[in-house]
């Protein structure tokens, strides 16, 4: 991929500057709300997690997996998630 199709972080905050999006889809999203947003059923993204392809974008509160948003996007839509 070239630099020039990259996803910025100003390209995100443009994406969540609408008020009603940014609500839906807060800063620190839960497994249901990264699923939702990445449209894959949320055992996807417990399945990347458990594979290392979350790294960077998500973090362990207790027991829960929560997924940061901004990072998320831009892991997501640069690099690609692709596990086994």
């Amino acid at each position: 991929m070239d630099a020039h199709s990259l996803l910025t972080a100003k390209d995100v905050a443009v994406m969540f500057a609408d008020p009603a999006w940014a609500a839906k889809f807060p800063p620190l999203l839960t497994v249901d709300e990264a699923a939702q947003l990445a449209r894959v059923p949320k055992q996807t993204v417990y399945s990347w997690s458990s594979q290392g392809l979350l790294q960077g974008c998500s973090r362990k509160v207790g027991k829960h997996l929560r997924v940061l948003r901004d990072k998320f996007i831009l892991k997501l839509c640069n690099e690609g998630l692709h596990g086994n």
